[in-house]
């Protein structure tokens, strides 16, 4: 019998080592399989919940972006505009050279030709000196707020996503002040504090140099007065250097700035509002950066000339008074008291200022600030 099964054994042991070869290669590719298809499953899963996460990011960066423009739009720039205007009206004050016009007329006046002449030009240098510094400063301090605000808005959301703040909806300007963020956001304050008495001489002798040649019987059709204005503007940008204009509104020095900054809250005990030293230059340097890209220059020119195309269209429906037919050629005194009456206008309340909504519903623009919060792509 034993030698029986051995026989057998000899002659099927091949068929039965690849019978169970066969059967164990089998087990095992089962199990290969049956790994894979749990990794595979754990990893669709966790695809999905990243797929969630992601959906959920993007909704709140979406609510985060337009809450940030509501803080700009409702606070930080009303405060700003206010104190422009304030600024403007008092540095560039034209009502003296119109009283002493008007008493010229007087019987009994005493002023000489030459004298008149003389008040006449200043009025005429004065009056788009006003103009040009109004839309000017209107124009970017709109913009430079957006930049502002959106660069802000763009860390504070890092820090959010990273767990170094509290998870805090930002829904209240009063939430920058938590984050001890007043201090970066005060610089929308600098072009009227600091930077506008430089920004005004300088627009004047752009106004100067390009109505040196320009007498007041001269005629002007509305395309010529848009041409001479916009040449006003782009001589004013480019005096002493292309990117000198950023000085106006923007702290060259940081640590300086600080320094002036901090003497507000010397007298409270509360100095959450001071940052540190080192975000605050951060923050100001990447300022510097936006507002010296060619995509900050080219929606800054942008919004420019759209303005003055608005300006011209006023002054043009004025001079017709309803009449549909045009006015043609304007001497340039007849234009003045128009360019004057245009320039309080142009830094009227935010909510109702017609130009900064212009501006601000510019497709440009509103890209501009996409990338300015996301910093994609790369804006130096």
């Amino acid at each position: 019998m034993l030698s029986l099964s051995r026989g057998l054994w000899n002659r099927h042991r091949r068929k039965l080592f690849i019978a169970l070869g066969a059967l164990g290669g089998g087990y095992v590719i089962y199990k290969f399989y049956d790994a894979h298809r749990r990794r595979v499953t754990l990893l669709e899963r966790q695809l999905e919940g990243v797929r969630e996460v992601d959906e959920l990011i993007k909704s709140q960066l979406q609510n985060h972006f337009e809450n940030i423009q509501r803080i700009s739009d409702t606070t930080t720039l009303p405060y700003a505009m206010h104190y422009l205007k304030s600024r403007i009206a008092g540095d560039l004050d034209v009502s003296y050279l119109t009283e002493k016009l008007r008493q010229a007329k007087g019987q009994y006046s005493t002023l000489t030709t030459k004298d008149k002449a003389e008040l006449w030009e200043r009025l005429k240098i004065l009056s788009f000196t006003r103009l040009t510094t109004s839309v000017w400063s209107m124009t970017v301090l709109c913009l430079y707020v957006k930049v502002l605000v959106n660069i802000l808005g763009r860390h504070l959301y890092v820090d959010i996503a990273r767990g170094s703040e509290s998870s805090e909806t930002l829904d209240e300007v009063e939430s920058f002040g938590r984050h001890g963020h007043q201090e970066f956001l005060a610089t929308a304050d600098y072009l009227s504090t600091y930077g506008i008495s430089k920004l005004i001489m300088n627009m004047q002798s752009a106004a100067a140099e390009v109505l040196k040649d320009k007498q007041l019987k001269d005629p002007f059709s509305m395309e010529k007065l848009h041409e001479m204005i916009m040449q006003i503007l782009q001589l004013f940008m480019s005096i002493e250097s292309p990117n000198y204009w950023i000085s106006y509104l923007v702290p060259e020095n940081a640590v300086t700035y600080r320094q002036m900054m901090a003497l507000p809250f010397s007298g409270f005990e509360d100095t959450s509002a001071l940052m540190d030293a080192g975000k605050l230059e951060q923050l100001v340097s990447e300022t510097w950066a936006v507002l010296s890209s060619p995509e900050f220059r080219n929606i800054t020119e942008l919004s420019l000339n759209k303005l003055v195309n608005v300006l011209v269209e006023e002054i043009d429906m004025q001079l017709k008074g309803g009449s549909s037919s045009a006015p043609g050629a304007i001497p340039l005194v007849t234009l003045l008291p128009r360019v004057t009456q245009l320039a309080p206008q142009l830094l009227d309340e935010p909510s109702s200022n017609k130009f900064i909504q212009i501006i601000q519903s510019l497709p440009e623009v509103q890209f501009f600030y996409t990338l300015v919060y996301s910093n994609m792509p790369p804006l130096s």
